[in-house]
């Protein structure tokens, strides 16, 4: 059965604003977790919202640069495709392009996935670097302080696809997954791990989401065509982050703070 889980949407007007909402998002979590730990440990996506993200936090005329406390973040991948990472098809080399070549992040804080290598070994040592700088024992999970996720057309989230074999998975932390639809490997955190974030967002823009995203949130549970549906964090709380064209197939929202919520069973 799935965890219940109060979802928590926001609707911005434009994907600017959309992308500016998720760099408030980034500071909160970065400020928050390194006081209350010392450290801020945060997963990222690729695509068209962390890209602009990405630009506003590095922008040196903008107020983020200046406050995100870049000397406490650690910084890992949620997924990655297996190219080299000059690649242009790298979620690695977009990240180092629009962010990493302009903030003060020590290089040692940046645990990118080695997608130039075999996609098992890749995932091994992935899954061996995430161990050793969490400092886990056994079977422990990693729980992230911050886990920043899309949405495919297709319903798929992270590198989780539908009906691929990496939705099965619960017992590692990273695995290589296959995806038939697009012939290819991608690198992936596993969903319990996902699960495990102290927060977990979603960003997501474009009417062409609209109805995937109706789909997820409001249709029946099948996460196997719709593995987005699997993302219920054990905190019991997940963010979505939507320009107005995303959002246009979910309940409206209250007008006084453009937010609204569902509780998911």
């Amino acid at each position: 059965m799935p965890r219940p889980v109060t979802v928590t949407y926001r609707v911005l007007a434009t994907a600017a604003e959309t992308a500016r909402a998720a760099a408030q998002f980034f500071l909160d979590a970065a400020v928050k977790s390194a006081a209350a730990r010392g450290i801020a440990r945060i997963a990222i996506s690729g695509g068209t919202t962390p890209k602009s993200m990405f630009a506003l936090l590095a922008d040196p005329a903008g107020r983020f640069l200046k406050q995100v406390p870049w000397d406490k973040i650690e910084l890992y991948w949620v997924d990655e495709r297996c190219v080299p990472p000059d690649n242009a098809e790298s979620n690695y080399r977009m990240t180092r392009e629009a962010l990493l070549s302009k903030v003060p992040l020590p290089a040692e804080r940046v645990h990118r996935m080695e997608g130039e290598l075999a996609p098992e070994v890749a995932a091994a040592r992935y899954e061996s670097i995430i161990r050793n700088s969490f400092k886990l024992e056994g079977a422990e999970t990693p729980t992230f302080d911050l886990v920043l996720l899309g949405m495919g057309d297709d319903g798929h989230t992270a590198s989780l696809f539908p009906h691929t074999e990496a939705l099965n998975e619960m017992s590692h932390i990273v695995v290589p997954n296959h995806v038939p639809q697009k012939d290819t490997w991608r690198i992936t955190l596993t969903w319990p791990v996902i699960n495990q974030g102290r927060e977990v967002a979603f960003l997501i823009e474009g009417g062409g989401k609209a109805q995937v995203l109706h789909d997820v949130f409001l249709g029946p549970y099948q996460p196997e065509t719709y593995p987005s549906q699997i993302i219920r964090p054990a905190s019991g709380r997940l963010t979505l982050l939507l320009d107005a064209a995303a959002a246009s197939k979910l309940p409206a929202p209250a007008e006084s703070d453009s937010s609204g919520t569902l509780e998911l069973r």
